[in-house]
């Protein structure tokens, strides 16, 4: 059957990740990795990378957005340490939190209390980071709340606290900004160390942080887009790509795709490929980006659909149906890069690659 499916696929070389987990691991030592995989690890799959994470020892642990998240990865029998990055809501995802063995955030005082209530009720220890607020503007307690919330989880014999954090909202534009971040959570670790608080796992820094900014490294660093490849200096994991699956030629004045969005100005050659917005490429594409068939840029013609994108094979006479088509990633001497698309699109690299869709099937290759 396998021959026959729909050709869609989004590749991830392993190697890659691998390569790419080490580089931060060397940067961050002594201090230990998080690895980020929330979002189905930005798109790439999280099982599998962090499988592949926790088999070859290449992070401490990993982060998720939600319980439901981390839940995923005990299923498919992860058993690193799983911190939870967002905000619980409702309450009760505490007990399943606690029940996985999930490291829950607390960002304010009534969280705190309701993650006591649900350990004392499953008569489980809960272990929690607090979140700093600095600067990000997201979740996260100030000062003066952070500290309350950790003389009331301090005082609860149920709930062990792990660490505390921070997030850098501009760690790759605003060095003077990031600075006062970290300035605000060093205040603060130091007066929780006067409050008597030992042991705990102080972190920061992001992917950006970790390369750029090493006195942000502290005792753990979460990194997430780095690991991917779509930082710079690190190898792209991820490759979209199809085949093509229908050719025509259209005479000069023949129109492609919705609302008569191109017009050939010429006699064109036109390849339709099977993937679209429905897949998660981009509608902002349309008339805009290019796909490599034959190790040659084609450029998209006319509006990009839920399910086909329409290009340009005038100028390579070897493009027919079966011809490889990718839509991100190298091919020969040529690649489009998440970089590339994001900035046709006017946003970021994290966007291009999450909005993969579950239908497009993840492949891994070394």
């Amino acid at each position: 059957m396998a021959a026959i499916l729909r050709p869609t696929v989004a590749e991830v070389r392993l190697s890659a990740v691998r390569n790419n987990l080490r580089k931060l691991a060397v940067a961050a030592a002594p201090a230990r990795l998080l690895f980020v995989v929330k979002a189905n690890a930005y798109g790439h799959g999280a099982a599998e990378l962090a499988r592949l994470a926790e088999r070859e020892r290449l992070a401490w642990g990993f982060g998720v957005s939600s319980v439901e998240e981390g839940l995923a990865l005990r299923a498919a029998g992860l058993e690193s340490p799983v911190l939870v990055l967002g905000s619980l809501y409702p309450f009760e995802s505490f007990v399943e939190a606690i029940n996985a063995d999930l490291m829950v955030t607390i960002a304010s005082l009534d969280a705190a209390r309701q993650v006591v209530e649900a350990a004392r009720r499953l008569g489980r220890r809960a272990v929690c980071h607090i979140k700093l607020e600095t600067g990000m503007g997201r979740i996260g307690a100030r000062k003066p709340s952070l500290l309350k919330i950790y003389d009331e989880l301090a005082a609860a014999p149920e709930v062990a606290v792990a660490g505390v954090y921070t997030h850098l909202s501009s760690a790759d534009s605003d060095p003077d900004y990031t600075g006062q971040q970290l300035a605000i959570f060093s205040e603060t670790a130091a007066e929780l160390e006067r409050r008597g608080a030992a042991g705990l796992t102080l972190h920061a820094a992001n992917s950006a942080a970790t390369m750029n900014f090493p006195v942000s490294r502290l005792d753990m660093v979460r990194c997430g887009i780095a690991a991917y490849g779509l930082a710079d200096g690190f190898e792209p994991a991820l490759t979209l790509k199809s085949r093509v699956v229908f050719v025509k030629n259209v005479r000069e004045g023949a129109c492609v795709s919705y609302n008569r969005s191109f017009r050939a100005g010429r006699p064109m050659r036109i390849a339709t490929i099977p993937a679209g917005y429905g897949d998660g490429y981009l509608r902002r594409f349309s008339n805009k980006a290019d796909v490599l068939i034959g190790g040659r840029r084609c450029r998209v013609l006319g509006n990009v659909t839920m399910d086909m994108t329409m290009v340009d094979v005038t100028g390579v006479k070897e493009a027919a149906v079966g011809s490889e088509a990718v839509l991100l990633g190298r091919q020969g001497d040529e690649e489009i890069t998440a970089q590339e698309l994001a900035a046709l699109a006017d946003t970021i690299t994290y966007e291009i690659v999450t909005l993969l869709t579950g239908r497009v099937p993840r492949t891994y290759a070394e």
